[in-house]
């Protein structure tokens, strides 16, 4: 017998987004498809903020404070890439 799938569970586009922010600035750091694996990502990003802590305070660059949150791929910026662990290149947050 064939499972009939409600059109709205089908097309569910939700994922999970380690979020990356710096003052009022948020960004979405990566996606996941499950809660898990934004945490693990989220705990490797604060590791690294740890390790690179001396880095930060010579660089004046604020670290990065990292969450987890449910997003919808059509809420992702147009054109949105993943950010650096430390959440900057050349000295501008992206």
């Amino acid at each position: 017998m064939t499972e009939i799938v409600p059109l709205a569970a089908s097309r569910d586009d939700t994922l999970w987004a380690v979020m990356a922010r710096i003052g009022r600035i948020n960004r979405v750091a990566e996606i996941y498809p499950n809660r898990a694996a934004a945490l693990a990502d989220r705990e490797w990003r604060e590791a690294q903020v740890k390790a690179h802590a001396n880095f930060l305070r010579n660089s004046t660059q604020p670290p990065p404070h990292y969450s987890v949150a449910p997003v919808r791929r059509t809420d992702l910026p147009k054109g949105w890439k993943p950010l650096p662990a430390l959440g900057f290149l050349r000295g501008q947050f992206i």
